[in-house]
């Protein structure tokens, strides 16, 4: 088998989290770093900026906490696995070894939606969580949001924001009216 073996970071969720915002495994920067959504090049912390106020300059356990005051936990669908580098295309197939979700999910009485950050986030979750979930979980809406990933150059700020905003139903806060939207997006194209 090739590639390091891995593992991820802990949640950052709490029992107010409305939505569950899963990514498939960090990047190398993240584990480094040991903080979700670590690249300087990856944009979740200027899209949580315009969606929710939360100011991508903070310190890191400050930006944890906005985005909890916002109804939002952060995990990852796969807890270990096997990757040369920091590409999702990367992972050694059959070396994944899935967080436990389900359990997590059960202690979540708040929990409203599911969201997935990439394709691969989203699969992985389709593949191995969602069979295991009880009814009452596997019925909520599983939204699969395009990757804030460098890797997904092809997406600009502006056009993840438009995907990204199917959050705000499930936001507390009122969040995205005036919370920072022309500084995290200046300087931005379509």
């Amino acid at each position: 088998m090739t590639g390091t073996l891995l593992r991820g970071l802990d949640p950052h969720v709490d029992g107010q989290a409305r939505v569950l915002l899963l990514g498939s495994m960090p990047g190398a920067v993240s584990l480094h770093q040991a903080q979700y959504y670590a690249h300087p090049r990856n944009r979740f912390w200027p899209l949580m900026a315009t969606l929710c106020g939360v100011d991508a300059q903070l310190d890191y356990p400050q930006r944890i906490a906005r985005l909890q005051q916002a109804g939002i936990g952060l995990w990852d669908v796969i807890g270990q696995c096997r990757r040369a580098g920091s590409l999702d295309t990367a992972i050694v197939r059959g070396s994944e070894v899935v967080n436990p979700l389900p359990q997590l999910m059960r202690t979540l009485p708040q929990l409203q939606v599911i969201a997935c950050n990439g394709a691969a986030a989203h699969a992985a979750f389709r593949r191995w969580v969602q069979p295991e979930l009880p009814p009452a979980l596997a019925g909520l809406p599983l939204l699969a949001l395009p990757s804030t990933s460098p890797a997904n150059a092809a997406w600009s700020l502006p056009r993840l924001l438009a995907q990204w905003r199917q959050l705000q139903p499930w936001l507390i806060g009122g969040c995205d009216a005036g919370n920072g939207a022309g500084s995290a997006m200046a300087g931005q194209d379509s």
